[in-house]
Order: structure tokens, then sequence, then C-alpha cells
């Protein structure tokens, strides 16, 4: 089985958080957490599911950079962009066709779209 890791994309820095859910419409939220909710069971009960999480804003990233030699820590994101992962999925598919039918339910539960793309296998040898 393949590892496949699905993104969920944010439109702004700013969007969304736990906190920043609560200003949802309660009746919307509530259907896409719902909807979430049973995609991961199907997940699951399916022995796809490795691992979910959300991330933080990107204005709580630190970057670590030693390409000078000497470690830098910076308070900021690796790169400025107008989107930015805001979630993910690691799932085992059988193949792309799997894993873009996973990604389809994702980006239906989630009313959105979802990049899915393959994790490198380590060569052998």
């Amino acid at each position: 089985m393949t590892q496949y890791f699905l993104t969920v994309p944010h439109d702004s820095a700013s969007e969304p958080t736990m906190e920043s859910m609560q200003e949802f419409d309660p009746a919307e939220l509530a259907a896409v957490m719902a909807a979430v909710e049973e995609f991961n069971t199907a997940l699951k009960d399916a022995g796809a599911f490795v691992f979910a999480a959300g991330l933080n804003p990107p204005s709580t990233a630190k970057t670590v950079d030693v390409t000078s030699g000497q470690t830098r820590v910076l308070d900021e994101p690796f790169v400025e962009a107008p989107s930015y992962v805001g979630g993910f999925w690691i799932i085992e598919a059988a193949d792309e066709a799997a894993a873009v039918e996973w990604t389809t339910k994702a980006a239906t539960a989630l009313q959105g779209r979802i990049e899915v793309r393959a994790v490198q296998e380590v060569p052998e040898g």
C-alpha cells in the first residue's frame, strides 16, 4: 500500500482556527464536522487511515534555517503565500485512483478542495 498526503488548503493566513470556527453558522459547522467525522470513520473502517490533524495558522510558525552554517530561528512561515496548508490526512491506498476516490470524499465533506500526493518511498538497497 502506498501512503498519500491529502492537504486541506486555506485561502488566507487568518482562517480558520478552532476559535474562529465558532463564528461560523452553527448548523453549517455541525454539518461539516459530522461529514468529516463520517469520512474519518470510513477511512478507519477501510484500514486506510494513518493520521490526520489540523494546523495552526502560519502566523504561529517558526522556520529553522541552517543554510549559512549558523542556526537561525525565524518567527515566520517558511514561505509567504496567499494560501496555506491548514490540515492534512495521511492515508494508505492501493493506487492513485483509490487515493483520488478518498480525496473526493474528503473534498465533499469539507465542501472545498483537497490536494493529494503520494508519499515518496525509500529506495531499497
